[in-house]
């Protein structure tokens, strides 16, 4: 997320009332999570674990618990509770405007498009040419759809995205302050769900198809020429590469990498990356071949065992 202009580090720190490390006219440019974060950007971390993850990463200027050498050519920003001030800049710099209407003013629709009865377009929505909008379909502030899209009813397009702290009184919730993008001749199934990036984009890649009932997670970006079966839940920051197919009920663990062309098979339960081309099934998911063979030796082990009791 870029600021709608740039910031010094002084200021930055002025408004959060908090100490910082470098140079007070040090830019900075907007505020990323570390998996989308770019130079001139903030990035958050609260854990020692992740130290060293963020000092290294392409962010220029680090929110961060501890004082700690900072890296030549940054800068830092110490925080007693980073995830706190993370939003407050989100607050500040992408604050939440209340709907007027069902179709915001500042909502751009392209020429051909049809819009059903109930549709919802919140501010600053821009929808391409030649799409068709079903009835009850909700598409929040700030998201983008291409040209030739198709969204059935009752999917929503722009939820917050699922990220909680747990802190001894309850879950603290990570403001979104990010969009959704769909991009041209994708069309999209009933009753879908795709949160919004926190501070990034979450996108749905050119030509893809999705189905009904669907989940998709903040910041996830999926291809192009994707397919994707009813049911299927993707988490947060996962990247599909083209041409991926994930049939029905498939779960996808966060921040993992499918490659292109992979092929996994109902019922399916991806818990880490996997290769290009390869067709995967089981859960956790591996090579479906391998897995079948498996599955296929398990069921011969009662009458393995019952051989055994006769032999001794």
């Amino acid at each position: 997320m870029k600021f709608p202009e740039a910031q010094t580090l002084q200021e930055i720190a002025h408004f959060l009332r908090i100490p910082f490390i470098g140079n007070p006219d040090f830019p900075i440019l907007g505020m990323n999570e570390i998996h989308v974060v770019e130079e001139g950007d903030i990035v958050f971390v609260d854990h020692p674990k992740y130290y060293d993850k963020a000092l290294q990463s392409k962010a220029t200027i680090i929110l961060i618990n501890k004082e700690v050498v900072c890296p030549e050519g940054k800068a830092l920003l110490i925080s007693e509770d980073p995830f706190r001030d993370f939003n407050k800049l989100t607050h500040h710099f992408k604050p939440f405007v209340p709907a007027t209407s069902s179709i915001s003013e500042s909502a751009t629709i392209g020429e051909g498009t049809i819009i059903q009865p109930n549709v919802f377009l919140g501010n600053n929505v821009k929808v391409g040419k030649n799409c068709v909008i079903h009835a009850n379909v909700i598409i929040s502030n700030d998201c983008i759809v291409g040209d030739h899209v198709t969204i059935h009813s009752g999917t929503v397009l722009g939820a917050d995205a699922f990220y909680y702290k747990n802190r001894p009184d309850g879950f603290d919730k990570l403001v979104s302050g990010g969009r959704v993008i769909v991009e041209d001749n994708v069309e999209i199934g009933a009753s879908c769900t795709i949160d919004s990036g926190v501070t990034g984009d979450t996108t749905i890649g050119k030509g893809s198809k999705l189905d009904n009932q669907i989940q998709i997670g903040h910041d996830t970006v999926i291809g192009k020429k994707c397919l994707i079966a009813s049911q299927t839940g993707i988490a947060g920051c996962v990247v599909i590469e083209d041409e991926v197919t994930l049939w029905g009920q498939v779960g996808v663990t966060s921040g993992i990498t499918i490659g292109k062309k992979a092929v996994v098979l109902a019922q399916s339960g991806i818990s880490k990356s996997l290769k290009p081309g390869g067709t995967y099934f089981g859960s956790p998911a591996e090579e479906a071949r391998e897995k079948l063979k498996q599955m296929a030796f398990i069921k011969q082990l009662p009458r393995l065992l019952e051989k055994l009791k006769k032999n001794s």
